[in-house]
């Protein structure tokens, strides 16, 4: 009990040092929400930093916005007047939340069998096949593969929506998914099949085959498992990298998501907005972490994270 209560404020901690973080970079960067290209009179920025508080000393100000977040308001966002930060983000994170869920259960769905199948086939065909499928994954970037995908789905073969976004409609989630999943099925497939290897190369594995078990039996019943944990740690930095490389895709394909409106808030120095998505994203993170350390005490009890007092 008294670990996670420990976790729970390393958490909270953690929080506060992004929000700080966001706060001083967003502030010594140059220009301000009201830069526009139609340069405004003084008056009326007056007006506008005084309805906004960016009138008064930062300190005020950063004080004034840890009242904010206490109380779960995340402010009015600059460049959208009519909405809120969190009325933002909640509508951008019924889109990334989807994708970023479907594209890490299909890293893990195609990328555990095929580790799997190459690390009990260590040096045959199936092994090298797998290994240059998750080389293939890890030598092209987000950047670069999105581009692609759109080029021979969308534009040579019209299977496929080259970008836009419609919730009624899946075909235009299948690229963004696959640009997403991409990367991470790569190192899912190196990882399962390092990780099998060191395992089939324990002593309990050779005293079960000692014992006349061999096969299915001792992959499923034996190292399986074990051979897991590396993918569950995995599993908060692979959050980490879908929260980075939404940004990218959702500007290739255009879709409204979270990484979309950090772009453009950081391009408008909308810092509410900005900061906000930062928090978001590091709640989030924060939460998997904590999911992660559960599932690994699970996978392996050696492991485990959960002491008694």
């Amino acid at each position: 009990m008294r670990r996670w209560l420990f976790r729970i404020g390393e958490a909270l901690l953690t929080l506060w040092l992004l929000m700080t973080l966001c706060f001083v970079l967003m502030r010594a960067a140059p220009g301000g929400p009201f830069d526009v290209e139609r340069e405004v009179t003084p008056e009326i920025r007056a007006r506008l930093e005084a309805r906004y508080h960016l009138d008064e000393p930062l300190p005020t100000q950063y004080l004034r916005y840890l009242g904010q977040i206490a109380q779960g308001d995340l402010g009015p966002s600059f460049q959208y007047p009519d909405y809120t930060v969190g009325e933002l983000i909640a509508g951008g994170l019924t889109v990334s939340a989807p994708l970023g869920i479907a594209a890490l259960v299909l890293a893990l769905l195609v990328g555990v069998p095929l580790g799997l199948v190459a690390g009990w086939r260590a040096g045959r065909i199936s092994d090298h096949v797998a290994s240059g499928i998750g080389l293939v994954g890890l030598a092209l970037p987000k950047f670069v593969l999105a581009p692609l995908l759109v080029l021979c789905f969308a534009v040579w073969l019209g299977w496929l929506p080259a970008g836009g976004w419609d919730a009624s409609d899946p075909r235009y989630a299948v690229l963004p998914v696959i640009a997403l999943a991409a990367p991470n099925l790569a190192y899912v497939v190196r990882l399962t099949r390092a990780s099998l290897i060191d395992v089939l190369a324990t002593d309990y594995i050779l005293a079960a085959r000692a014992r006349g078990i061999e096969g299915r039996d001792l992959l499923i019943h034996h190292a399986l498992r074990p051979s897991l944990a590396p993918i569950v740690a995995w599993i908060a930095p692979a959050t980490i990298a879908l929260v980075t490389g939404s940004v990218v895709v959702e500007q290739v394909f255009g879709i409204p998501g979270i990484g979309r409106y950090f772009v453009q808030g950081a391009l408008n120095r909308d810092y509410t907005l900005v900061m906000g998505v930062a928090l978001t994203a590091g709640v989030a993170i924060i939460l998997i972490n904590l999911a992660v350390d559960a599932l690994r005490g699970w996978v392996d009890p050696r492991l485990s994270i959960v002491t008694s007092d």
